[in-house]
Parts: structure tokens; C-alpha cells; sequence
């Protein structure tokens, strides 16, 4: 008998989510008032706050707090680890590709890391909200952080 090498790419997937979800990347403790974004999902109760840091017109650090399931969760942590060190304008980008692919308008790009673990989430169309919520809030911190004329 030999050992089955196929590896199951639903489970690592899985395992990615889960890993994210129990050890959140640049996850804080954060009130309302330290955080540039809340975000809710009413539907199903997710919750983040967000604020992030720009230094020379790149994102330096994104800290957040997320309540709620373990794709908003591990999506939310993903997105930070992903685009922390980013060029703004990368990170838009970065952010409309992905808001794209949940929407099965863009296939997703393999060399994005853990954030191919969150693909699957397309086919339930209830839980992309869950998946995204996070990438819109940044993009709506970066734009409180142009309008207060932090970026150029």
C-alpha cells in the first residue's frame, strides 16, 4: 500500500482559514474612538474596526479588531498581513481584485499568499459579505486618510 501524497486542497484551505482565524495577524485592541473605520454586517453580526498607519505613501501597518465568523475573521488577517508594506495605490488595487474575485468578475492571483485560501468563499454567495467586509473597510480608511491629507 502506498501513502496517499495528493494533497486536499479544500482541507489546506481549511487549515489556512482556521489559522488565521485562532491567530489573527495585526489584530488590537481598539476602541471606537482610536479606530478610523466600523464596519458591521448586520446580517450575520460581523464586526471590525480599523485604523491604519501611512509613511510615505505606503501603508505601514494596519490594526484591527474583528468579531464575528472565521472567514471575517481570517480574511481580515490575511488582508492586513498582505498589504502592510504596500504602496497605496497597490493596495487599492490589491483591494478591487479581490472585491472582484468574491464576485466572480477576476479570476484570483496564486501569488497572493494565504489570501487563496479565501477563493472557495465565491460559491456561497452569503458569505462573501463576510469575506470582503474587511478590504472595504481599509479602503474606506485610506480614503479618510486622503481627505484628512495624509496622502498625497
Amino acid at each position: 500500500m502506498t501513502p496517499n501524497t495528493s494533497i486536499d486542497l479544500d482541507d489546506l484551505y481549511q487549515d489556512i482559514i482556521l489559522d488565521h482565524y485562532k491567530h489573527p495577524r495585526h489584530a488590537a485592541k481598539l476602541t471606537p474612538e482610536e479606530a478610523l473605520v466600523d464596519e458591521e454586517n448586520p446580517t450575520c453580526g460581523d464586526q471590525i474596526l480599523l485604523t491604519l498607519d501611512l509613511e510615505d505613501g505606503c501603508v505601514t501597518n494596519v490594526r484591527y479588531a474583528a468579531h464575528g465568523c472565521a472567514i471575517s475573521v481570517a480574511s481580515a488577517s490575511m488582508m492586513s498581513e498582505l498589504l502592510t508594506g504596500k504602496p497605496e495605490a497597490e493596495a487599492r488595487q490589491l483591494i478591487q481584485d479581490f472585491v472582484a474575485v468574491m464576485k466572480g468578475e477576476k479570476d484570483l492571483d496564486p501569488e497572493l499568499g494565504d489570501v487563496v485560501a479565501l477563493e472557495g468563499v465565491k460559491k456561497f454567495p452569503l458569505r462573501i459579505k463576510c469575506a470582503t467586509m474587511s478590504w472595504h473597510a481599509l479602503l474606506h480608511a485610506l480614503e479618510k486618510r486622503k481627505a484628512e491629507g495624509v496622502m498625497e
